[in-house]
């Protein structure tokens, strides 16, 4: 293990505080990619990356088995929406 700065340490230690907010926006990211891609396989791609960012984020598997079997980027964006303004 590399010895680190306190300056790099208090970074690191900023990141990993943040990575749920760090984590939304990069959903925010996936959903405005989904709404433009293009083709099928492009889009099976982006809900892949997202069931794992649901996963990740600690979310009810009720709701993401559900957001994942409709596959309807609006309901995802909706609980976005909910879940952004519950971590502000």
């Amino acid at each position: 293990m590399p010895e680190y700065s306190e300056h790099q340490k208090r970074i690191i230690k900023d990141y990993y505080r943040s990575l749920d907010r760090i984590m939304l926006a990069r959903l925010q990211d996936l959903v405005g990619e989904l709404y433009l891609a293009d083709s099928d396989k492009k889009r099976d791609r982006l809900w892949t990356r997202i069931h794992k960012a649901l996963v990740n984020l600690k979310i009810k598997p009720a709701l993401v088995e559900h957001i994942m079997e409709a596959r309807d980027p609006k309901i995802l964006a909706a609980n976005l929406e909910d879940w952004l303004r519950s971590a502000k």
